[in-house]
């Protein structure tokens, strides 16, 4: 299991904890472990985050929320939009070969079966 630091105290804690065992501050939210709590260290979380950017949070403690769990980064967000524009500049060759890569598999599956359809068509 991966080892995260604690927001609050930051010692090494077990990441699916749902309470730190050092400082007891909440770290998931409603005691689910897939449910991360954001907190924010200074001021609110609303000033960064993608929703509030768009205007599109449904947080009931928007705009002065100081911990959430809708918090998404505005700045992480952006850099993963120009990684995407980045990927979409690739050459077609290099698209050609990722495809191939990624479904291997049923390309060989698809070949057999055409093999197969030859063979019995010229029996």
């Amino acid at each position: 299991m991966a080892k995260i630091s604690c927001p609050h105290c930051q010692q090494l804690i077990n990441s699916e904890a749902i309470n730190c065992p050092h400082c007891r501050i909440t770290l998931k939210a409603y005691g689910h472990p897939g449910i991360t709590l954001h907190r924010a260290t200074q001021g609110y979380l609303c000033d960064t985050c993608t929703y509030h950017a768009d205007n599109s949070c449904t947080f009931p403690q928007y705009p002065h929320a100081k911990d959430c769990i809708l918090y998404e980064n505005l700045q992480n967000r952006q850099l993963e939009l120009e990684q995407q524009i980045n990927v979409s500049n690739i050459s077609f060759d290099i698209k050609l070969k990722r495809w191939l890569q990624r479904y291997q598999a049923l390309l060989l599956l698809a070949f057999l079966l055409l093999i197969c359809f030859l063979i019995t068509l010229f029996r």
